[in-house]
Order: C-alpha cells, then sequence, then structure tokens
C-alpha cells in the first residue's frame, strides 16, 4: 500500500507542475505576441523619417556614425534574459559571443550587458563589463530605457577609443527557430540605414512617392545639425528593433520550452497512473486472495 501512496503522490506532484508549466506557456505567448505587435507599430513614424533621411542622405558621407576608426578595440552589447527557463535561448547567444571573442583575438573586447546571464557570463569569464542594465531590462520595454543604453553606447564609441559596436543577441524567425547573431552596429552606413527604413515600411507606393518627390525646402539650422538629431534618433529604433527582437525570440524559446515540458510531465503523470493502477491492482487481488484463504481455513475448522 506504502508504494501505492508513494505513485499517487508522485502524479499530484507531476500534475502539479504540469499546471505550472503551461500557465508559464501561455504567458510567453501573450509577450511573444506583445512584442510582436511593439516592432510593428511604427510605420507612420519611420515614413517620415525616410523622408528627412532622404534630405539629408548626400551629406552623411563623412558623418561621425558613418566614420571608421582604426582601433581593435571592440564594445560588445551582449542581450540575454534575466531568468531561465527559456531551453537553448542563452545559452546559443552566449556561444556566439565564445565564437567571435576566438575569431577575432586580436581585438580588446569590453562588454555592456543586458540580461543578468550576460553579466554572470562575463563575470566569469574574467572580461571588462563597462556597464551592466540588468535590473533595468525588463518585458516592459521603455523607449526612455532603450535611449539610456544607446546614449551610453553614443559617448563610448565617439570617443574615437572603439573601432566598431558589436550587438549579441536572438534573431527572431518564427516561434520554434530563433537564431543567434553578431551585428555590427557601428559604424554604419547610410545604403543600411535607408535599407532599415524601406524594409520597414514596404510600401511600394510610399517608397517611390518618396523618391520622385523634389519639393524644395529650406532646411535650419543645417543639414549637419539636423543629421545630428535624426541619425541618432534612427540608430535608436534600430536597437529598440533588436531588443524587442530579442524579448521575442526570449518568449518564443520559454513558450516551447514550458510546452515541451508540460507535455513531458503528462506522459510521465501517464505512466505513474499505470504503474498506480497496476500496484492496486495487485493488493485487491492480493486482499482477495487473503479473505478467499480465510474462508477456506474456516471450512476446514
Amino acid at each position: 500500500m506504502s508504494n501505492a501512496k508513494e505513485i499517487q503522490r508522485k502524479i499530484g506532484s507531476i500534475k502539479n507542475t504540469s499546471k505550472i508549466t503551461k500557465a508559464m506557456e501561455l504567458i510567453s505567448t501573450v509577450k511573444m505576441k506583445k512584442a510582436q505587435d511593439l516592432a510593428l507599430a511604427k510605420k507612420d513614424f519611420v515614413l517620415e523619417m525616410l523622408r528627412v533621411f532622404t534630405r539629408i542622405e548626400e551629406f552623411l558621407k563623412d558623418f561621425i556614425y558613418f566614420r571608421r576608426v582604426d582601433s581593435k578595440k571592440t564594445l560588445a552589447v551582449v542581450i540575454t534574459s534575466n531568468k531561465g527557463l527559456c531551453g537553448g535561448y542563452n545559452v546559443n547567444v552566449l556561444k556566439k559571443v565564445n565564437e567571435y571573442a576566438v575569431e577575432n583575438s586580436d581585438e580588446d573586447i569590453e562588454y555592456i550587458t543586458l540580461g543578468k546571464k550576460a553579466a554572470a557570463f562575463v563575470a566569469r569569464t574574467g572580461n571588462t563589463l563597462a556597464a551592466d542594465f540588468s535590473p533595468e531590462f525588463t518585458d516592459n520595454i521603455d523607449p526612455r530605457f532603450i535611449k539610456t543604453v544607446t546614449q551610453l553606447i553614443y559617448d563610448k564609441y565617439l570617443t574615437g577609443d572603439y573601432g566598431k559596436v558589436v550587438v549579441f543577441y536572438n534573431y527572431y524567425v518564427n516561434s520554434i527557430k530563433q537564431v543567434p547573431v553578431a551585428r555590427e552596429f557601428l559604424p554604419i552606413d547610410d545604403a543600411a540605414v535607408k535599407k532599415y527604413l524601406e524594409d520597414i515600411i514596404d510600401d511600394k507606393d510610399a517608397l517611390t512617392e518618396i523618391a520622385h518627390d523634389v519639393t524644395d525646402y529650406i532646411i535650419e539650422p543645417s543639414m549637419e545639425a539636423i543629421a545630428m538629431d535624426v541619425i541618432p534618433m534612427i540608430l535608436d529604433m534600430m536597437f529598440y528593433d533588436i531588443v524587442l527582437e530579442a524579448k521575442a525570440s526570449e518568449h518564443s524559446a520559454r513558450m516551447v520550452a514550458m510546452k515541451a515540458a508540460k507535455d513531458n510531465s503528462k506522459k510521465i503523470a501517464d505512466m505513474l497512473t499505470l504503474q498506480y493502477n497496476k500496484a492496486r491492482q495487485w493488493m485487491i487481488t492480493r486482499e482477495v486472495s487473503e479473505i478467499v484463504a480465510g474462508v477456506e481455513s474456516l471450512k476446514d475448522a
């Protein structure tokens, strides 16, 4: 009987785990959808940004954010999660960081981290941590938080000490596939910025209208001054997209991991239920046998 009770206790524990993983799966699904919606909710703003960018594009050839610096110092921005239970999400992006470090061993890399897993990795490997934004890095991404991170990136890059800024994160392909990437964020060229804006708009008529707009505007105070405001805004938006991609990937990975855990819990619960039924059947059979044996012994007496 003690064996059957132990199996029953395990079944209860497994079923409770299944309920928890199912709830976590549903929560991750909602959060993933929210991150996707945020990434798409800026088309009108981007359209106006492209109009302005088209006007100032010819003045950007030697613009400070586009200029390459001859330096072996690299600023790496690593985006992971603050929590676990998301399959290989964190492991994959940290492997990408390791691969990059090995392939570019001549570079002096400093790190900015978003996510406790990234901060722990940098500390564990003995690398230089320039800044950690993990405490402020939540599921509700505030544009003001993005501005805080990017401002630090710009301040460091504009010193001229860093040859490039590389962002490591998981690129969202679909709900079951996320690809770890190392994306060069700075310096950037005008063609890459324009392609980024055009890909978001994804409207041939609107793009044709902008391309053929020959209206002569008076630009004040100057093209250079406007570029100093506009380009950081576009870069902020690009980094915001990267963070949203990373968050969508995190929630997708957790959703898949929790679904797998829920399905495995059900299989284990079914297996234990079968064992429990067999144990009960054995106990009932034994009790019936004992009763029959007792009745037969009374007859003999």
